[in-house]
């Protein structure tokens, strides 16, 4: 693997995942012994078959379950207590999660709102955030009045108001279209090298990854173990054509069978 190189702008904050260990009520052993170094202001994917535990990590990353060995250090200091470190934290789903009585601004306004920022406050930075993923025009509409790649706009905007240092995505893309699936990585990708957090994103698509990711990290089936840790080959500033170019398709390949290997 090629050494990371940060941005010296890099504002996120370094993951250090250390034998972690997760076994549920069932018995199911999720992750047993994963160890992985996340650096401050890196774009990670993590790949791998379904149920090796890639939502789990996320979950223990983000503090929302606990494993039963092994260590999460979040952190650019490492006096830095973890639960300090995740105030800067935001969480992307799969399902846009918005709330439907609420309008655009509103739902964006959200996490603002809760921090106990006033109104007259929190309306300007919702208002960029919003124009940011592209939805100036639809502040005031209803998520009903919104189609799937919408919702997940806003949901993305929602995460970003904050200017999170961390940020976690698990599949936001999956339930869309192709087209408008790919349209949202490019603003994704965009969002993140303006803001150079840290990005640690779940999907099952290698080209998304490829696309995305400056590392991606493949799990084998359950328990999730790492087979692959590949760093990958493309320039920072990525737009569609590259996906039609060969050296996008040989980042694909390498993927693809890591992922392959994992299966047996």
């Amino acid at each position: 693997m090629q050494e990371i190189v940060t941005s010296p702008h890099a504002t996120g904050v370094g993951i250090e995942v250390r034998g972690v260990r997760r076994v549920f009520d069932s018995g199911v052993i999720a992750l047993d012994g994963l160890s992985l170094n996340i650096h401050p202001g890196e774009f990670i994917a993590i790949l791998g078959p379904s149920g090796c535990g890639k939502s789990t990590l996320l979950r223990l990353i983000a503090g929302l379950d606990k494993p039963q060995s092994g260590s999460i250090t979040i952190a650019d200091d490492p006096d830095t207590p973890a639960t300090k470190a995740r105030e800067h934290l935001a969480y992307v789903f799969q399902d846009a999660h918005l709330l439907p009585w609420r309008s655009v601004l509103d739902n964006v306004a959200l996490p603002l709102e809760l921090l106990g920022i006033q109104r007259g406050q929190r309306l300007a930075p919702s208002r960029q955030a919003i124009e940011r993923v592209g939805l100036s025009d639809a502040v005031d509409r209803y998520p009903n009045q919104l189609s799937g790649g919408m919702r997940m706009r806003v949901s993305l905007a929602r995460a970003m108001v904050t200017q999170p240092r961390l940020l976690l995505l698990d599949e936001p893309f999956a339930a869309l279209d192709e087209i408008t699936r790919q349209r949202l990585d490019e603003q994704l990708r965009e969002l993140w090298l303006a803001a150079r957090m840290t990005v640690v994103f779940v999907t099952h698509s290698t080209a998304e990854a490829v696309f995305l990711a400056d590392r991606a990290v493949v799990l084998s089936k359950r328990p999730g173990q790492i087979i692959a840790d590949h760093t990958i080959e493309l320039p920072p500033n990525r737009a569609g054509p590259i996906r039609a170019t060969p050296e996008f398709a040989r980042q694909t390949r390498v993927l693809y069978e890591a992922l392959d290997r994992g299966q047996t």
